[in-house]
């Protein structure tokens, strides 16, 4: 017997056993072996693809098991954490697969700006949010409609955002927080008039409705906080529970969210355009609100608003009105209550400007507002800590050349990023940045009393910037802060001024009224809807202040 034959025979009877056993194997057992065995090909040739030699002129990309999946986990999971360990390995530079996109993240001061700063024609943010914002807002608002036409809707809303409106806004926001105090379950305790038992509230579900209250209040009219009833607060639940990152990243999923999201859209579409009819059926003088504003206003080109637009609108500034202001004052409460000393200065703060006579308080008004510093910090400190949105997208348009100043490959080249790409910036990176901020995971409104230490120039480069008009009026740039609270550029939002009077105005009464604590370890971040929130569940403890 020859050496070949030796050497072949068996490996010809293991072929030939091979075929045996896969013509007799069951058509379920080789379609499970399928299912296996993809998925892990899938990952090996994913893996072996990002050894490959890479384009040095493409920024470098976070390492990653799943194709396709990519770093979605981590970056969902806490993306602040996230982009800090990727700065470790790749500098403030680095993209990352997300769902399918290529995200290239641009870290700092210089990566706010590169990302805000950019032209429209460059980096756009239509193609990144509308599939979120217009199912929710509606058709041919926001970013369902040319970004001229966008910059032309912000300054009819601004029209109601100015210093005699924010005068009138004062005592009602107090009205309202003091109407549910006096009467809502949370504050039971509070009701009795006992100055020693201690009740509680669920921080964030508690805020959520008094931020909702105020704000249709304020921003929407009488006829809109009148229906604040069980019937439109569902709608309102309903259409909110379909602005999430899941909704963002699936449009349309046969999921009753997405049912229940589109159905609410409608309601309250109708709802608004009800509303208008009636006005208009009456004396549409009658009425000096945000609506009645918008149902006045025309166009560049000559045509007047469509009542679809204006209903569409509105809602859009309802939810914007609650969503931020919700949030950051839920996270000013839970750190005044975890810091009972600051909540006291706030309070002496209080009496100072307000006290009158028998231990009570006179009215706010927007000017006392704007001379409070202690008010002032805690607010801001918290912005900067808890900033109310952590990641700002821009879809790139065309290839875009990365400034060597903020990152580049090498002394003679630079960083491209690719048409199709998605650009990322980071507020809340910047903000908690140990590199930018001294102790910057400690809350302390301290810095921000300090006239000349690095907080106070983040917020002039952010306030008194170079002064652009955008279409809405002059806004300052901002767009090379380390703290952007509001966003930059073309995008910062029209309305933080009003969200400054409304967290402060709540803040101020609440403060006049209970004192708070809170036991437990302080509550993180929960990072699973499009607002920042306290991870729930979390109460805040408070007695009536005697």
């Amino acid at each position: 017997m020859s050496l070949a034959t030796n050497y072949s025979e068996p490996w010809t009877g293991y072929l030939v056993q091979a075929q045996e056993q896969i013509v007799s194997a069951s058509l379920p057992r080789l379609a499970l072996l399928f299912v296996i065995n993809i998925p892990i090909i899938a990952v090996v040739l994913n893996v072996l693809y990002q050894l490959l030699p890479r384009d040095p002129s493409l920024p470098p990309v976070v390492f990653h098991w799943i194709p396709w999946f990519g770093s979605a986990a981590q970056y969902g999971q806490d993306p602040v954490e996230f982009f800090a360990s990727c700065r470790e390995k790749y500098g403030n530079v680095f993209t990352f697969v997300l769902l399918g996109k290529r995200v290239t993240v641009t870290l700092g001061p210089k990566g706010n700006d590169f990302v805000f700063g950019g032209k429209h024609t460059v980096v756009a943010a239509e193609e990144v949010y509308s599939s979120l914002t217009t199912p929710v807002f509606g058709s041919d608002v926001v970013y369902d409609c040319p970004n001229e036409v966008l910059m032309e809707q912000k300054k009819f809303v601004k029209v109601s955002l100015t210093t005699d409106k924010f005068r009138e806004y004062i005592g009602m926001v107090d009205d309202e927080v003091t109407q549910y105090m006096d009467n809502e379950p949370p504050f039971r305790v509070f009701q009795t008039g006992s100055t020693t038992e201690w009740g509680s509230f669920s921080v964030y579900k508690t805020l959520a409705e008094m931020t909702i209250l105020t704000a249709s209040r304020t921003l929407q009219g009488k006829e809109i906080r009148d229906s604040m009833s069980k019937g439109f607060a569902d709608l309102y639940h309903d259409l909110d529970h379909g602005f999430t990152p899941l909704h963002w990243m699936f449009t349309n999923l046969p999921l009753p969210s997405y049912w229940k999201r589109d159905d609410a859209q409608r309601k309250m579409t109708d709802f608004y355009l009800g509303i208008m009819n009636k006005r208009r059926e009456g004396n549409p003088d009658d009425y000096d609100d945000v609506m009645s504003s918008l149902m006045r206003q025309t166009y560049r080109d000559g045509r007047s608003v469509p009542d679809h637009e204006i209903a569409h609108m509105m809602i859009a500034l309802l939810m914007a009105g609650q969503h931020t202001s919700s949030s950051s004052t839920s996270w000013v409460l839970l750190h005044l209550a975890d810091r009972p000393d600051i909540a006291e200065l706030l309070y002496q703060e209080q009496v100072e400007h307000f006290g009158i006579s028998g231990g009570d308080f006179r009215e706010m008004t927007y000017e006392d507002m704007k001379d409070l510093p202690i008010l002032d910090a805690v607010i801001r400190e918290t912005l900067r800590m808890h900033s109310p949105i952590h990641s700002i997208m821009r879809y790139v348009r065309s290839d875009i050349p990365i400034p060597s100043s903020l990152a580049a490959p090498s002394e003679d080249n630079v960083y491209v990023v690719p048409k199709g790409y998605t650009v990322l910036a980071s507020p809340a990176h910047s903000q908690l940045d140990p590199l930018l901020w001294k102790d910057a995971n400690v809350w302390d409104p301290n810095r921000w009393l300090d006239k000349v230490g690095f907080a106070a120039q983040a917020r002039k480069e952010y306030d008194e910037s170079s002064q652009v008009d955008f279409g809405f009026g002059l806004v300052s740039k901002g767009t090379g802060s380390p703290y952007l609270p509001f966003g930059a550029g073309r995008h910062r939002c029209i309305g933080e001024q009003f969200a400054m009077l409304q967290i402060g105005a709540i803040v101020s009464t609440m403060v006049r009224k209970v004192e708070t604590r809170f036991e437990g370890p302080f509550p993180k971040p929960d990072y699973t809807s499009m607002m920042v929130t306290p991870l729930q569940p979390c109460d805040i403890l408070y007695r009536r202040r005697k």
